[in-house]
C-alpha cells in the first residue's frame, strides 16, 4: 500500500498536480506505513518532539491538497517528507551502493559527489 501510495503520488503530480490522486495517494501511504509498522508506532513515529515540525508541515500540506491547492501542498509535504525521513536517507544510500549495477552508477564522478551530500558524508576526511 505504501509503495502504490508514493505511485498514485508520483503520478498525481506528472498528471499537472491532480489533487484527487495526490489525495488518494498520501491516504495509501499512511494506511501502507500502518500496516508495517503498526497504527501505535505510527502515531508515535509522528508525535516524536524531534519529528513534530516534519509532521506539522506533511499534514499541513496534505489538507492544502485536500483544499485544492496541491502545487502548493506537496510543496509543503515534501518539507515534511524530508524532515520525518531525512535520517533514513544515508542508510538507504549505502544499501543501493552495494548493489551491483546501482553501485558502479553512484561511484562515476560527477554523481559520487551528489550521492555522498545526500548521504551525509564528509567531503574531506581529517587527517
Amino acid at each position: 500500500m505504501t509503495a502504490f501510495g508514493i505511485a498514485l503520488i508520483v503520478l498525481g503530480v506528472i498528471l499537472f498536480f491532480d489533487a484527487g490522486l495526490i489525495a488518494i495517494g498520501n491516504i495509501l501511504f499512511l494506511a501502507g506505513m500502518s500496516m508495517i509498522i503498526g497504527v501505535q508506532k505510527t502515531v508515535y513515529f509522528f508525535t516524536r518532539r524531534d519529528k513534530l515540525r516534519g509532521s506539522v508541515a506533511f499534514f499541513a500540506g496534505f489538507v492544502l491538497v485536500l483544499v485544492k491547492w496541491p502545487i502548493v501542498g506537496i510543496l509543503v509535504e515534501a518539507f515534511g517528507f524530508l524532515n520525518l525521513f531525512g535520517d533514513f536517507f544515508p542508510v538507504a544510500i549505502d544499501f543501493l551502493r552495494n548493489l551491483p549495477f546501482i553501485g558502479r552508477v553512484f561511484s562515476l564522478p560527477g554523481i559520487r559527489h551528489i550521492v555522498d551530500r545526500v548521504g551525509g558524508y564528509p567531503s574531506q576526511y581529517p587527517v
